[in-house]
């Protein structure tokens, strides 16, 4: 038999255990805030539950967590009155605020969705903004020809050379724009994308690199137009800057497409000739800027590439598969095998 004081003991933990239990679970429901540090959009299908709901925002980062987001409804009685639609969150919102938007059915005016994939060029964006009737062709002039202010408002563009376009910088992703959206605010969007995933994100890694940015986005627009496998990417990254330090030409075809303005899986002997800057056949090192706007991966693979003996490479026409050689003859002979 347990003891009167021993029981109370017992009584007594519980009690600080439940409360405890209860503050931190309070404290999550009501004050915590989400770890995004920009503003999102989320998109509320009909038929999505608390959970579901949940789920999105804090993959989004919006909230800290969906359960603490589906207790906080139902302490509310608000479970079932959730209203689908598009919701913009700025940073630092707090669960009841976040619940307050949805229920309230507080949707973002009808907005156009725009997603651009990796390895876009600026032409490819504006023609698709074009296409659904935002002004594309003010993005194009604007991207090609930047405003000086972008340089105040955003400092990594500060290093780019003089006549650099925005090529490289505009983040590859889905975007929610209004019908009414101009130009400059699409190009803002973007930007500001670019720096919370990219400059953000990289920081730590980046530091006391000798590599400016400008160079590393360049490098990963080539890889970007390369590859499509991230091990692959890794590879040819390594590949790539090995030939810059040992003087040898990329030889990227990459690069040699935004050149020519074609999309081709190889080039003639005459084209590899053209006259140009961007032609990494007839020049050595980087092209003087991006060929395409690169994704995430292939920008981490730039900045910490892959180690090999590899020399060669090239891509599988028919799977898509990256092949490699250490050698000029294994190259050659992998060429003959692969129908190239």
């Amino acid at each position: 038999m347990l003891s009167i004081r021993r029981k109370i003991s017992i009584i007594t933990l519980v009690i600080i255990l439940l409360g405890g239990c209860f503050f931190y679970t309070y404290n999550k429901v009501y004050y915590s805030k989400g770890t995004a540090n920009s503003p999102k959009n989320i998109s509320i299908e009909k038929g999505d539950n608390a959970l579901v709901v949940g789920q999105k925002l804090s993959e989004a980062g919006v909230i800290s967590g969906k359960y603490y987001f589906a207790i906080y409804l139902w302490t509310s009685n608000e479970l079932h009155s959730i209203v689908a639609g598009v919701y913009e969150f700025r940073q630092g919102m707090q669960i009841p605020e976040v619940m307050r938007i949805v229920t309230g059915g507080e949707v973002v005016e009808m907005r156009v969705k725009i997603t651009f994939p990796e390895g876009w060029t600026v032409r490819d964006m504006s023609d698709r903004l074009s296409a659904n009737n935002l002004p594309g062709a003010d993005f194009l002039r604007l991207a090609k020809r930047p405003d000086g202010s972008l340089k105040e408002a955003y400092p990594f563009l500060k290093e780019l050379p003089v006549g650099a376009t925005l090529e490289g910088y505009l983040f590859p992703d889905t975007y929610y724009f209004s019908k009414e959206v101009t130009a400059a605010e699409i190009i803002k969007k973007m930007l500001d994308n670019f720096s919370a995933k990219v400059v953000a994100g990289i920081k730590n890694d980046f530091d006391g690199q000798k590599k400016s940015l400008f160079e590393l986005v360049t490098m990963a627009s080539v890889v970007e137009g390369e590859v499509k496998n991230d091990s692959d990417r890794k590879i040819v990254a390594g590949l790539f800057w090995n030939r810059i330090e040992n003087q040898m030409p990329l030889q990227s075809d990459a690069t040699l497409e935004y050149a020519l303005g074609t999309n081709k899986i190889q080039h003639s002997i005459a084209e590899t000739k053209t006259d140009s800057p961007y032609n990494t056949y007839q020049n050595k090192g980087l092209p003087p800027g991006p060929v395409s706007n690169p994704g995430q991966a292939s920008i981490l693979a730039a900045l910490k590439p892959q180690k090999s003996e590899y020399v060669y490479f090239l891509s599988d026409p028919k799977t898509g598969k990256t092949v490699f050689a250490k050698t000029f003859q294994e190259h050659v002979a992998n060429k003959v095998k692969y129908g190239l």
